[in-house]
């Protein structure tokens, strides 16, 4: 009893006390320094954000780092088993890396096609390879490719059509990474503006938001989301049907950001500078967004971040049941949408690879995101 009593006496160990030369040093930072000194602390935000950086580079010069345009397809190689890059050979050692040829054969017990590494035929692999012609941002026409080789070259297998799958997921990165970065823009729009405008008028026009708002919160969500991607028009061309799915996800979105939004100005709408400026006879639209709105500025950018996985999986799984992105645009959602039959699935297991990357950037931005909330609050222990 003693000891109970003993430990539930026993102070807590003071925090540690910053000296006058480091609060000095505090004092001179800005917000901005403040914040970015509290995230760097936290290794797996850095983590993710190299991790996003990487994606988006290879999204942006998508043309440079695939072995293969998207498109680029050949009937006689469908169903390729990702192939090994090798420094070891029949001759011994190489320098340079090389692929084996491929060669056909047949399973007696299913009839299927296989493909098995041909060693009689050797592939070095090339840097600043010439392949496929493009244009560099649509400026300069090139043909050179970070890698690749003059013989067959899938490092992840190819699909039913004999397309590379590592061409189809940098390419594919482009519109799924886009979409969270284009919807969250929309969204962060109605959802700053209106919630905003709800919680400082209040009244009649906070009743109606709020109201619609928990309508569309009323609805489930997936097959809201198909009943409206299934409304677009069928002879919409493919950029047309990713604008519709990015003004889709974002008008379904912003009610959550609307809401968080209000409350913070409902508690900061009474505050002394407001109340002088509004007697100082200033505008309510000067009011709104010179005192209101920044005063959620950083709650905005935490809830983006940690928004914009949630519209990569929305606009993956959408792809995934074919409501989604239409060819000839690729997507991370289209790949995996071939991967839907059981039996694809057991003969062809590398078509399950394109899920790979979009779990990789949904925990890289909520590794972000956790880290951002953390220091949007930089003077908090």
């Amino acid at each position: 009893m003693s000891d109970i009593s003993q430990e539930q006496t026993t102070p807590e160990a003071p925090l540690p006390l910053l000296d006058d030369e480091q609060e000095a040093e505090l004092g001179r930072l800005s917000y901005r320094q403040l914040v970015w000194r509290k995230f760097r602390k936290s290794k797996l935000a850095i983590l993710g954000g190299i991790t996003l950086l990487t994606f988006y580079v290879l999204a942006i010069f998508a043309e440079f780092f695939a072995p293969y345009d998207y498109q680029h397809d050949n009937a006689r190689l469908r169903y390729v088993p990702p192939q090994m890059v090798h420094f070891v050979g029949e001759d011994g050692f190489h320098i340079v890396p090389f692929l084996y040829g491929l060669k056909q054969s047949r399973d007696p017990a299913t009839t299927e096609i296989s493909y098995v590494p041909d060693k009689s035929k050797v592939y070095p692999v090339h840097i600043f390879h010439h392949g496929d012609p493009y244009r560099f941002f649509g400026l300069i026409s090139t043909d050179i490719h970070l890698i690749g080789s003059e013989g067959p070259f899938y490092l992840l297998g190819t699909d039913r059509m004999g397309r590379d799958i590592v061409s189809r997921i940098i390419y594919g990165g482009r519109v799924s990474l886009t979409v969270g970065l284009v919807g969250v823009f929309l969204s962060i729009i109605l959802g700053s503006i209106l919630g905003t405008v709800s919680g400082y008028w209040g009244g009649l026009t906070d009743i109606l938001m709020q109201r619609l708002i928990e309508l569309l919160s009323a609805f489930p969500t997936i097959p809201l989301w198909m009943a409206l991607a299934a409304a677009l028009p069928s002879t919409w061309t493919g950029i047309q049907v990713y604008m519709g799915i990015t003004v889709i996800l974002s008008l379904l979105s912003w009610g959550g950001l609307a809401r968080q939004v209000r409350g913070k100005v409902l508690s900061t709408r009474e505050q002394d500078y407001v109340l002088a400026a509004r007697a100082a006879g200033a505008s309510h639209w000067y009011i709104l967004m010179r005192h209101l709105l920044p005063t959620a500025y950083s709650h905005i950018i935490v809830i983006a971040t940690l928004s914009i996985p949630g519209m990569i999986l929305g606009e993956t799984a959408l792809s995934f049941l074919g409501l989604g992105i239409r060819p000839p645009l690729t997507s991370w959602g289209v790949l995996l949408e071939e991967a839907q039959r059981v039996t694809v699935v057991l003969n062809s297991p590398w078509l399950l690879i394109p899920s790979l990357p979009v779990v990789l950037v949904v925990v890289a931005y909520n590794f972000v995101g956790d880290a951002l909330r953390d220091a949007a609050d930089p003077y908090a222990t």
